[in-house]
């Protein structure tokens, strides 16, 4: 499970991102960049953020640090912006906090350079979760002290708004002719051979595990939350093995 804290004092919201992300303060003494339950596709993108952030991290990718940011309603009754105040006030009980990586600066692929096998791994990565999200308009990358950092991965898993759909979804090929990382000619075949086999029903079951209960309640065709875990897994199973081969690029069409 993930780490829970309670916010103590919003601090600003963070307008780059369409759901109205917010900085806050909790009583860890730790500031994080807060996304909220009212906000935009609600619990289902903060599920999104959790499985594919925790599976980043542990197949070596550079993600912030995630916990679960318990949030009292009252915060928001002194927002100014009635925005933010009305997103606070529905937004009470938990919502997901990421570590703010202070001194960190917009990915730009004509100031920083990528390697092949790092930009291999990031292409791979958004295949096998079906990022849509991360194209050079949008990069949805920092960088920090010259390392490459992953964040908003909300817009990912898109067979998780109809599950009845998902096994066809997720057997689709993965465009990325508009990745931010296509300029770098990422090696995803070497990718594909070192992180394909770590994606193991364990390693699914573990991260899933770090989904709160309270995002999993009441999702219709599942009668536990431990169910609706193993059908986050079962898709990202199956692509682990042969997505490499279902990414369109732009020099090699379908590699």
């Amino acid at each position: 499970m993930l780490k829970e804290v309670s916010a103590t004092r919003y601090i600003t919201p963070m307008r780059e991102g369409g759901s109205l992300p917010g900085l806050v303060e909790a009583d860890d003494l730790e500031t994080y960049v807060m996304k909220f339950t009212g906000a935009g596709q609600g619990r289902k993108t903060l599920v999104a953020e959790v499985v594919c952030g925790e599976l980043a991290r542990r197949l070596g990718l550079r993600v912030p640090g995630l916990v679960a940011i318990g949030l009292d309603p009252v915060i928001g009754l002194g927002e100014p912006d009635q925005e933010v105040q009305e997103l606070l006030k529905s937004s009470g009980g938990l919502n997901l906090g990421m570590d703010f990586l202070s001194r960190a600066i917009g990915f730009d692929a004509l100031a920083h350079r990528v390697s092949r096998e790092e930009a291999g791994k990031v292409v791979w990565f958004d295949a096998l979760v079906n990022n849509v999200d991360r194209s050079w308009r949008n990069p949805n990358m920092l960088v920090r002290d010259g390392d490459l950092w992953l964040i908003d991965h909300g817009a990912t898993m898109i067979w998780h708004h109809n599950w009845p759909g998902a096994q066809a979804s997720a057997a689709r090929h993965y465009d990325a002719s508009d990745h931010a990382l296509a300029p770098f000619d990422p090696d995803i075949a070497a990718a594909a051979r070192e992180l394909g086999p770590r994606v193991t029903p364990d390693l699914l079951a573990e991260v899933t595990a770090a989904i709160p209960d309270a995002w999993l309640t009441d999702e219709p065709g599942f009668d536990s939350a431990d169910a609706l875990r193993q059908a986050y897994a079962e898709p990202l199973l199956a692509r682990a093995a042969t997505v490499h081969e279902r990414i369109r690029t732009v020099r090699e069409g379908t590699k």
